[in-house]
């Protein structure tokens, strides 16, 4: 799967070193939607048990072109968390939240590849309920992040997002009941791996 992407990529960049028309592209006062979906699964077979975890997470999010370069925006965060053992279920966690972003476009490959840099600050609102237990244990996450992506425009108006997410971030995350636990990552192996587990699929549309 991996070298039919890739594959895929490098016939995208050869049309698009290859192209002549100049209309790809953002300006200075256009309004963007974009929603980009995250979905994984990993399995742990250290323990006892086979341990699966399965996430899904959907970003819609929306930005204005300040320039052209230069996009403010904001969006949600929606996502689910799922967690079996032995086979069956023990917990399932549910995140809503929401966060701002500026996104600054640097560097161009061809007419239709446009890289971005992007930092954003968000806010979730979480809740996991596990088997054994009757009631959820709730929670607050803050964070800071910073990533890159490249869009590839399909038309003027219509692009593919593939977004690196969480390249450095910092995060505090506070139980309902309890102490706040504070996190910092830098991810430079994901400049090896672009098809990594923190990246992000979506698409972008131009709406005017």
């Amino acid at each position: 799967m991996k070298k039919i992407i890739l594959s895929l990529l490098a016939v995208f960049a050869f049309d698009a070193l290859s192209a002549q028309d100049s209309e790809f592209g953002f300006k200075k006062g256009n309004l963007f939607a974009e929603g980009n979906l995250k979905i994984g699964s990993t399995t742990d077979n250290s323990g006892s048990s086979e341990k699966k975890t399965n996430t899904f997470e959907f970003t819609p999010q929306a930005g204005f072109f300040l320039t052209d370069k230069f996009a403010l925006g904001g969006g949600l965060n929606i996502g689910t968390e799922k967690i079996k053992e032995g086979g069956s279920q023990t917990s399932k966690t549910n995140v809503f939240g929401f966060d701002v972003f500026g996104r600054y476009y640097f560097l161009e490959l061809g007419q239709r590849f446009k890289v971005y840099g992007q930092g954003g600050v968000g806010l979730d609102f979480g809740s996991t309920q596990t088997t054994s237990g009757s009631d959820k244990a709730k929670y607050t996450e803050f964070g800071i992040g910073a990533g890159l992506g490249i869009n590839y425009f399909v038309t003027p108006k219509l692009a593919i997002n593939f977004g690196l997410s969480d390249v450095v971030s910092f995060t505090t995350k506070k139980p309902k009941n309890g102490d706040a636990n504070n996190e910092f990552n830098v991810n430079i192996n994901e400049f090896n791996n672009f098809f990594g587990s923190h990246t992000t699929f979506g698409l972008t549309y131009i709406l005017f």
